[in-house]
């Protein structure tokens, strides 16, 4: 059975967008953590605002890890329901969202939802979200984008794994309750 998982920045205060804020916090420690992440998934999947966000910045990058050839030719699922062609490696979610993903995850394949806070409260309110990997942020940032939002996505969540980082970031591993 395939697997979702949903690796997403936080500030203290529940605000994912646009987190420019992170930055000072950033350290290795982030890094292994997003590269584990990453190397252990078989996909992405990325709304449309992140897909596009992703796909004018990654194409240009490198790094001797390898981070960036792997973000690059990753399968990428994008729902979306504006753009038609498709680019970046990715192929783009038709009809019914959950019923699509829910097809993804028949198969074997993890698929990674970074950043796409609609689609993740959307995913998870259908039960569709294996594991929550929040980096949460000691900063308050008052207005933005909420990962979790009003979109009826309701449960109680397992702490499966918690850490911190030297810089004050706490790594928190939720699974749905079932």
């Amino acid at each position: 059975m395939g697997k979702i998982v949903a690796v997403e920045y936080v500030s203290l205060d529940g605000v994912m967008e646009e987190p420019a804020w992170s930055g000072p916090y950033f350290n290795e420690e982030l890094q292994r953590f997003q590269y584990e992440n990453l190397f252990e998934s078989d996909a992405l999947l990325l709304g449309r605002v992140t897909y596009e966000g992703f796909k004018s910045a990654w194409p240009a990058m490198s790094d001797e890890a390898g981070f960036a050839d792997r973000m690059n030719g990753l399968p990428k699922y994008v729902a979306t329901t504006t753009l038609v062609e498709p680019e970046w490696n990715a192929s783009f979610i038709e009809g019914d969202v959950a019923q699509a993903v829910a097809r993804l995850k028949s198969g074997d394949d993890t698929s990674l939802i970074n950043g796409s806070a609609q689609l993740v409260n959307h995913l998870g309110s259908h039960g569709l979200i294996d594991e929550y990997r929040l980096m949460i942020y000691p900063v308050l940032v008052g207005g933005g984008k909420h990962l979790f939002d009003q979109s009826g996505l309701v449960g109680a969540l397992t702490l499966k794994e918690s850490r911190s980082t030297e810089s004050g970031v706490a790594i928190l591993t939720y699974v749905p309750v079932v």
